[in-house]
């Protein structure tokens, strides 16, 4: 190779060069990014994939608006531009489309426009019989009352949750971002007097592609594979999971695992997670924040009354994890309690009182879920629940609320207490809005928000004004809240003289409210949690979906707020200051076996003192067991994982028809190769070409 190789080389990198230092900005030119969308992700359990997901390279697709029925036979039928991505009006968004769209090789993925407005008839992509397959009722427990043969209790469940789409599914906002595309489409994509529209034609081009496949116990062993033999293993899935929250109302020592000797404890629960078709999107305001919000201001209303007149038996107040997918957080409470893993065992739970969805309740109706078959069975169990129901029935009564009980062979909805049940036979009570099936019109979904439950303001309002302003569903979960304190109370033996003195706050309620489904950056929380952790609060709403762990000590940040509300409901401030608050080892009044300790900001404002929370609020993970014994095909406990991803984008672009872009590729080949032939050409004459003009030997006088 001479020296004229050597150019034509060096000549051939530098073109390269600058055509990658070139490639942002012609990106930006071609393609208008789309950055307020939301995927649909896949995920997996032990039987099979479910969810949404695009080829590695992406999907891309001339895009067609789904107005009309016509719309959708031009995209399933007779349109000339298929494979399409299809931008639908959430109208459409139903099973029966879906399923049709499934079956068609000429959709390449769907972006679906969230309207501000809820559909009047309902819409659920949950199923009609949420967890069925992980309660307590089978063909050995109760086979009359399983898979909902006796109520259906989600009867507008389409499904839509639990299928696996073969293309990519996003969602998006109907705001400055949707019009940009519709404008897009209405420009290039519409023919003129009913003709075929004329190239260049508006796509969109979604990525979204996953790694997992087939189901937990695939991806599962995937993991284990690559975790063992290669040197850069990459994961593929992860379990769902995050933290259960828990505080006894009196300490109980932390450190000494199992069963408790002369101590009777009362569970109170609820769920602190909610799903919808798309991933970390899910409001629950009436599946989800309710019970959260009902179970919290309860706490705080019993705590002074239980300081001053004990009662004799413990309440655990529970906050469970990953209820949505099959019980996550309290299997894994009650497997721990089973293998003495636990602050208590299965033998000190006296009774459990679960807070279900209490926020639609029709005029003062509340309704008292029991377990028909362990009190068939059992008497001082259903004697015990006997004495639960009327002491709430009492209780509901001075606050104006009818509690009833429905037919005595109706199953229980789905819920925690479920879980209980699997280990033995304890009393308890479900709470509920709904006497059989659900009143929440959109369960899992993303319909289930603040204005359903009318969490809404005077127009005029500030953000301080919204926060104190007690709304109409504020004053209803207050006399809730109030209930579920008094009939707590009366569970664990307390005195029933000593009610009265136990009530709800209603301004509590409302900022509890504001926090969980408007923002979570207010006053209020800032109040009550670490002035440190920058990251805990936003100005929206949290997502309530339990997602996966991205290191073992993340933690959700609704979970973190759970904790630290409840720390400043049931404890107390001390004179410790920060440091010592981190680590109060060695001080003798205090002892972390059996509290936890808590920085917090202190009072919002000019006045604001940060403090020291002593509590029993403690955190325990919530996974399910079944990644603790590697049964990742388990029929008993939750084998739910998600698949990772390493690209999720959406973008528009105008596309060239087939044969001009045929016809732009080979012109380009052409060029490439003649610039090549010309450069080598070039390079190796250079010498001759470009040699210096030879000096005159002569001399010239």
């Amino acid at each position: 190779m001479g020296p004229g190789f050597a150019k034509w080389i060096i000549t051939v990198a530098f073109c390269w060069f600058i055509q990658i230092a070139s490639g942002n900005s012609v990106e930006q030119k071609i393609y208008v990014e789309l950055n307020n969308t939301v995927p649909c992700v896949r995920l997996l359990n032990a039987t099979h994939q479910m969810g949404c997901q695009s080829s590695i390279s992406g999907n891309t697709g001339v895009l067609h608006l789904l107005e009309t029925d016509s719309d959708l036979d031009i995209i399933l039928n007779n349109g000339l531009h298929a494979p399409y991505m299809v931008l639908m009006d959430a109208s459409f968004f139903n099973s029966a489309v879906m399923m049709r769209m499934k079956n068609s090789t000429r959709v390449a993925g769907v972006a679906v426009v969230i309207p501000n407005s809820s559909p009047v008839q309902g819409f659920s992509p949950h199923n009609k019989c949420p967890n069925q397959y992980t309660g307590v009722y089978s063909d050995t427990y109760g086979p009359r009352l399983a898979d909902c043969n006796g109520t259906v209790w989600n009867p507008l469940g389409n499904g839509l949750s639990f299928e696996d789409f073969k293309f990519p599914i996003f969602s998006m906002k109907d705001d400055n971002q949707t019009a940009v595309i519709r404008k897009c489409i209405s420009e290039h994509n519409m023919g003129v007097n009913g003709s075929a529209p004329a190239y260049p034609l508006c796509a969109l081009q979604l990525f979204s592609h996953m790694h997992a496949v087939t189901s937990t116990a695939t991806c599962m062993r995937r993991n284990d594979i690559q975790n063992n033999y290669s040197l850069n293993p990459e994961t593929v899935c992860d379990p769902l999971g995050d933290f259960n929250v828990w505080a006894p109302l009196h300490p109980i020592n932390t450190t000494a695992k199992g069963h408790k000797a002369n101590e009777s404890v009362v569970v109170a629960a609820t769920r602190m997670d909610g799903r919808t078709f798309f991933w970390d999107v899910a409001t629950g305001a009436e599946g989800t924040v309710a019970g959260i919000v009902a179970l919290l201001a309860a706490s705080q209303a019993l705590k002074t009354t239980a300081e001053q007149a004990p009662p004799p038996r413990n309440i655990l107040f529970t906050f469970f994890q990953g209820e949505t997918f099959d019980y996550i957080g309290s299997s894994k409470m009650v497997y721990d309690m089973d293998n003495n893993n636990f602050v208590i065992d299965m033998e000190n739970v006296h009774s459990v009182l679960e807070i279900g969805q209490v926020g639609l309740r029709r005029g003062s109706e509340l309704w008292m879920h029991t377990d028909p078959v362990s009190r068939r069975n059992n008497i001082s169990v259903n004697q015990e629940v006997g004495n639960i129901l009327k002491g709430m029935t009492s209780a509901g009564a001075e606050l104006g609320l009818s509690l009833a009980e429905p037919t005595a062979t109706q199953a229980l909805p789905p819920s925690s207490f479920q879980r209980f049940l699997l280990s033995r036979a304890v009393p308890g009570v479900v709470l509920a809005d709904h006497q059989s099936a659900f009143n929440n019109k959109y369960y899992e979904s993303v319909y289930d928000n603040a204005d359903y439950l009318n969490v809404s303001y005077p127009p005029d309002f500030t953000p301080e004004e919204q926060l104190e302003y007690v709304t109409d569903i504020a004053r209803a979960l207050t006399n809730v809240s109030t209930l579920v304190a008094r009939s707590l109370y009366l569970q664990a033996g307390g005195e029933e003289s000593q009610l009265a003195n136990i009530r709800a706050d209603s301004k509590i309620v409302t900022q509890l409210l504001y926090g969980f489904l408007i923002q979570s950056n207010n006053s209020y929380f800032r109040s009550l949690t670490n002035p440190e952790d920058k990251l805990l609060l936003e100005a929206r709403a949290p997502q309530y979906y339990v997602g996966v762990p991205i290191s073992a000590n993340t933690i959700k940040p609704s979970t973190r707020i759970v904790q630290y509300l409840l720390a400043n409901y049931l404890g107390n401030s001390t004179g410790l200051n920060q440091s010592k608050c981190q680590d109060p080892s060695g001080l003798p009044e205090e002892s972390k076996e059996l509290y936890s300790y808590l920085w917090v900001r202190g009072a919002n404002g000019s006045e604001a003192a940060p403090f020291c929370v002593r509590s029993t609020v403690r955190r325990t993970l919530a996974i399910s067991p079944a990644f603790e014994l590697k049964q990742y095909d388990s029929r008993t406990y939750s084998t739910w994982t998600e698949s990772r991803w390493k690209l999720i984008r959406a973008r528009i672009f105008l596309v060239a028809s087939h044969d001009l872009e045929m016809l732009t590729l080979g012109v380009g080949i052409a060029v490439l190769l003649l610039s090549l032939l010309v450069t080598y050409f070039l390079s190796t004459k250079a010498e001759l070409l470009f040699a210096p003009a030879q000096e005159s030997t002569g001399s010239a006088y």
